[in-house]
């Protein structure tokens, strides 16, 4: 199974959230928000590493004719 791919409406929504977190742990000094890095990394390099617990948001296979 892959699971290098997900969804293409997933992958700018993990990097705007990714992005949104970061910049809230900036402006409030929180460190919890740097945990943003997880969407960030996951939205850039394509990779879902939920998929692997779920199973939900791989896609499917291509079919070979």
């Amino acid at each position: 199974m892959n699971y290098n791919k997900i969804r293409k409406i997933c992958r700018p929504i993990r990097i705007v959230l990714g992005l949104a977190l970061i910049a809230t742990g900036v402006i409030t000094g929180n460190a919890l928000f740097y945990l943003g890095v997880i969407p960030l990394i996951a939205g850039v390099i394509n990779f879902c590493p939920l998929c692997i617990i779920t199973k939900k948001c791989d896609l499917p296979e291509p079919k070979e004719n």
